[in-house]
């Protein structure tokens, strides 16, 4: 007779299996009736035997009620976003240029390109080591318990040759028949249905309650691996075998060797995709050579290899029921068309943007007009024609606001501008809350508190400014509606914790107008302190590296604000760093100054980000493209082959990590 240890593995291996048959092959060999039984027993010999746990044992697929959050992962491999392109003409163009650059033959898979959320996948030894989200592209959440409960994804791998190491890329998604039945429920409780599978797949991913993760059926596509030790150079082929190893990998998917094979998996999917069980909304192409990948490199955003084709935005017609206006943090006023509601590409539409004032004239807008909308990108639905001749009698014209819709302060429109702003800054309700939702986000100074929790602390009286966050105490939350000890102590420790956020992270934090987090990082390196910076000339501002005269005005607008001005020494009370710290000071140089750098390439000592830190730093200037006037360009391994051409062209000298490590530091 089995021990329970060899019982337990037993069963574990065939109900992989199963779900290997059900989930990727699509050829289950037992009834749910049979799968659930053998469920039940391993189950009850887990609960007897809870020595032999096992994060991945195929129980852990139901979740737990526990709640769980969610901590900051470093991805190994950065998660790019892909090139989009909505024309044939630009996939020509990316053909072409692929083929100048490489001047060899190649091959170029074409893939659907699924509409969920991005996740990376780690397997260690072939088993689920960590789940991580997209994130910022650098950093995501570690989702891996709620992943555990998704049952296309495997726990552990099967089969040979699998690396000690190896990230699977994929999608997360909501099929429509789950879709479909979960807005249907919603509907009957009384709560608000999902807006569409991509926004539910993603709030799914991010639940705090992974048993509530495994009710929702989410699905899954794998879409490329990382790792030094793939099988084969070739991507399609890695997908082939990643399939074996029991992976879920899209049927829809074809290597193309020219033009013409493209452009027929792109018309053939731009009709079939509507009968597919998820949803859909382009075609990525790729170099399917990974060495070919390597040659033809990055942009800081991109890579040069892939691109993502989407396909045309489906259009509807439905008549125009209003026009009401949101205020954003900067102030600027946007006018949303409310429209009878109308399905479109899979998803009932409400509410499409108008932009400005000069749209809502092009557009010669009447209450009760018939408008086609469509789906810019099959994203934001936006209002493109107004059916004329459909209008029976002359209706209420459609002029832009002159008061702003929150505060009824007369709005402005500075001269060269498109939008309109309400100029009360500090007293506009919306305003107050965008800016400290900008206050607290990701990365600005990393404060963990939601849109809806500050609305709440608003409405009572708690919250009016970001320097508020730090004055707010224990006995202000606790008594809060569904606020426990738990969430309050970990709000109260987050905002303490963002008192150590450098200088230019705060300074980006603060909201100033057309300061983003890089004009923040020059700023911060031009004027050390916020002292400095506040008594900064517009002609000193300017002489800073990319500060043209427009930012340089609203910073002088800033810190000329009595209300600015109070909110920033009140945050200095609260010891906020307001200055670089010693190690950042002691470290600034000129030994770079009038040198123009392009950083290329991939880098093993520092990352990229560090590098553009330490060229400001010592009075250099990072520039993103060559030119005559640069001076070196930094490279790592795979630079550009482009760039490399170019520079060679131009006499520029090339630099790597270490050489350029030893001039800063000489």
């Amino acid at each position: 007779m089995k021990n329970p240890k060899q019982q337990i593995d037993q069963l574990r291996n065939q109900l992989h299996q199963h779900n290997y048959n059900y989930y990727v092959l699509s050829q289950p060999e037992i009834s749910d009736f049979e799968f659930d039984a053998l469920m039940r027993q391993l189950n009850e010999l887990e609960k007897a035997h809870p020595e032999f746990d096992d994060a991945n044992s195929p129980t852990k697929r139901v979740g737990s009620d526990i709640n769980i959050g969610f901590e900051q992962v470093t991805h190994r491999y950065p998660m790019l976003s892909l090139q989009n392109t909505y024309s044939q003409g630009e996939v020509t163009e990316f053909y072409n240029r692929v083929k100048r650059t490489l001047n060899e033959e190649f091959e170029i898979v074409c893939e659907l390109k699924f509409d969920g959320t991005s996740i990376s996948l780690v397997y260690e030894n072939g088993r689920l080591k960590q789940a991580i989200t997209r994130g910022d592209g650098k950093r995501g959440d570690d989702v891996t318990d709620n992943v555990r409960t998704i049952s296309s994804i495997p726990l552990i791998l099967r089969g040979e040759n699998i690396p000690k190491y190896m990230e699977a890329r994929g999608e997360i998604l909501l099929p429509w028949r789950v879709f479909d039945y979960l807005n249907k429920e919603r509907k009957e409780k009384g709560k608000v249905p999902f807006a569409n599978p991509r926004n539910a797949a993603s709030g799914t991913l991010k639940l705090l309650d992974s048993k509530v993760v495994a009710n929702r059926k989410l699905d899954s596509f794998i879409y490329f691996l990382m790792g030094d030790d793939l099988p084969s150079d070739s991507h399609y082929q890695n997908l082939e075998i990643a399939r074996q190893w029991g992976l879920k990998i899209s049927t829809a998917s074809k290597k193309c060797k020219s033009l013409q094979e493209i452009f027929e998996f792109l018309a053939h999917w731009d009709v079939e995709r509507k009968d597919l069980p998820v949803t859909t909304d382009g075609v990525v192409l790729k170099i399917d050579s990974l060495q070919q990948q390597r040659n033809l490199g990055f942009t800081s955003k991109f890579p040069r290899w892939a691109i993502a084709y989407k396909f045309n935005a489906e259009q509807a017609v439905t008549k125009l029921e209003s026009v009401t206006y949101q205020v954003g943090r900067t102030g600027a006023v946007t006018p949303v068309a409310n429209l009878e509601p109308v399905l479109l590409s899979g998803t009932t539409v409400k509410r499409a943007s108008l932009y400005n004032e000069d749209a809502i004239l092009a557009l010669d807008l009447q209450i009760g007009d018939n408008v086609y909308v469509e789906k810019g990108g099959e994203i934001i639905p936006k209002i493109t024609a107004v059916d004329k001749k459909s209008r029976l009698h002359e209706g209420e014209k459609v002029n832009f606001a002159t008061v702003c819709p929150a505060c009824e302060t007369p709005l402005i429109r500075d001269e060269g501008e498109v939008a309109h702003y309400c100029p009360n800054s500090t007293g506009c309700p919306p305003q107050i809350k965008g800016r400290i939702e900008h206050f607290v986000a990701r990365k600005a100074m990393n404060i963990i508190i939601g849109p809806e929790t500050i609305s709440l602390l608003y409405d009572k009286e708690l919250l009016r400014n970001s320097a508020d966050l730090y004055e707010l105490k224990y006995d202000d939350l606790i008594n809060l509606e569904r606020w426990a000890e738990t969430s309050t102590n970990n709000l109260l420790k987050s905002i303490n914790e963002s008192k150590s956020t450098p200088y230019e992270r705060v300074l980006f934090a603060l909201g100033i107008r057309f300061v983003g987090e890089t004009v923040a990082i020059k700023l911060a390196n031009a004027f050390p302190s916020i002292e400095l910076l506040r008594k900064a000339s517009k002609e000193e501002l300017m002489n800073v590296d990319e500060i043209g005269e427009r930012i340089a005005e609203s910073l002088i607008d800033y810190f000329e604000n009595e209300k600015h001005l109070e909110i920033v020494t009140r945050l200095q009370s609260h010891d906020l760093q307001f200055s670089l710290n010693k190690d950042t000071l002691a470290s600034k140089t000129n030994k770079l100054e009038g040198k123009a750098i392009v950083i290329s390439g991939v880098f093993s000592l520092h990352s990229r980000d560090e590098y553009k830190t330490m060229i400001i730093q010592n009075g250099g200037k990072n520039t993103g493209s060559i030119s005559k006037s640069t001076n070196y360009i930094l490279a790592g391994e795979n630079m550009g082959p482009a760039k490399l051409d170019k520079a060679k062209k131009l006499g520029i000298e090339i630099i790597d990590e270490h050489t350029f490590l030893e001039m800063i530091q000489s």
